[in-house]
């Protein structure tokens, strides 16, 4: 049946170039259906649910909300904050003043479990409230969905970054020949194995990735190092962040946490320049690309975007068809020209739950990818998007110009 009243759309997590694309879609869908009310955007995710800090979306000037087609970032804000207990019935307590029947919630594993939580709890109260769940991280690693909105953005900004860096690398005649580039992601290697879309002919960069699927072993890497430099004159590697030794360890874990329980990382490719120059007598050098990863719009793949729209507009269709409790996904179409469809997900499913990179799509190495990797992720990364300029520089819009962009109670990270 149906529900009359309103909606709340959110960000969470980390940012993809076309996050703001489902918001886009999420906004499109809602007005499409008449009769519905107000569909309210909270500032910096579940923490502006809570503290009341919205703006209404489907008010907004139509040029507004074009450009959210274009722009990086969260444009509604995003944090990363654990509900605590009495956080969840304090949420249920503003759904209700504001007359909130869906909800819409814009993120990855952790984000998916708060929406699941969300759900039950209004299930368990006799609350009337649809939840979906809209998929989005540049670490392509939630479950039952083939790919994540975000990931071929980001997929082809790290293959563009290897390629141009590795031209630098192979025609400057110097004493640093190996080239380490740290790249997200923290349990799964999705990301850094896109680095090698770069390739064009055999021998191309990179020549070793380092994945967090393949525990590291400091002499097996010592030595491929040194076998590839005698063949080439020089070495590229695209590293993981997350990359874990034979017993399961961080190589980089730091003492702090995040929220969530998540342990922060960082100073891979440090790690491995010190390992590089002690074992091979090298010269090394680090690139850290850091959050450029996700905010690169100006090299967004067009079929990301859409992609990000399409799953943003079937969120708003799954819950006016009376569907709650549910991740909307993408089901790649078996015709031989690329197309991908929606289906959905139950969220519980996906909550805390990753996806690692398929253990047939890694070489006997554990260095390389295989070419069905290559074959599945090269359509993600098609197509150009244009964006508006303004004094040469992209036009992107901000949602909340007149407003202070730190909120007056920082989002625990």
């Amino acid at each position: 049946m149906k529900l009359i009243g309103n909606g709340i759309v959110a960000q969470s997590g980390g940012p993809t170039p076309v996050i703001n694309n489902s918001v886009y879609g999420v906004i499109r869908q809602w007005l499409r259906l008449k009769g519905t009310g107000t569909l309210y955007g909270a500032f910096y995710g579940i923490k502006g649910v809570l503290q009341e800090n919205f703006i209404d979306l489907s008010s907004q000037p139509g040029d507004i909300i074009e450009k959210l087609r274009y722009t990086p970032g969260a444009a509604l804000g995003s944090c990363r904050y654990k509900l605590k207990e009495e956080d969840y019935f304090e949420l249920l307590q503003v759904f209700k003043k504001l007359n909130i029947r869906y909800f819409f919630y814009i993120g990855g594993n952790d984000s998916m479990d708060t929406a699941d939580r969300v759900n039950k709890l209004a299930v368990r109260e006799g609350y009337p409230l649809n939840v979906i769940g809209i998929p989005k991280t540049i670490d392509n690693d939630l479950p039952f969905t083939d790919h994540c909105p975000g990931y071929g953005s980001a997929a082809r900004y790290l293959a563009t970054t290897v390629l141009e860096t590795g031209i630098d690398l192979k025609m400057l005649i110097n004493n640093t020949r190996v080239a380490i580039l740290e790249v997200m992601g923290r349990n799964a290697g999705w990301l850094t194995a896109a680095a090698a879309l770069a390739r064009r002919e055999d021998g191309d960069v990179p020549h070793l990735l380092c994945l967090p699927e393949v525990p590291f072993n400091e002499d097996k890497f010592a030595a491929e190092v040194e076998r590839i430099y005698r063949e080439r004159g020089c070495v590229y590697i695209a590293a993981s962040e997350g990359l874990v030794d034979e017993e399961g360890n961080y190589l980089t874990a730091t003492n702090s946490k995040d929220s969530f329980g998540h342990v922060q990382l960082g100073g891979l490719a440090g790690t491995l320049k010190t390992l590089v120059e002690k074992k091979t007598g090298l010269k090394a050098r680090c690139n850290v690309p850091g959050t450029t990863q996700r905010s690169a719009m100006h090299l967004a793949a067009r079929t990301d975007a859409e992609e990000a729209c399409m799953v943003g507009e079937e969120a708003v269709k799954l819950a006016s068809a009376g569907k709650s409790g549910l991740m909307v996904t993408l089901v790649r179409d078996d015709n031989e020209e690329y197309r991908c469809l929606t289906g959905c997900i139950e969220l519980d499913k996906v909550a805390n739950r990753e996806k690692k990179l398929p253990v047939e799509w890694i070489t006997a190495s554990g260095f390389d990818v295989t070419d069905e990797f290559i074959e599945y992720l090269r359509p993600l990364i098609n197509g150009e998007i244009e964006i508006p300029t303004k004094n040469g520089l992209p036009d992107y819009v901000d949602l909340q110009p007149e407003r202070d962009p730190i909120p007056e109670k920082l989002p625990v990270v």
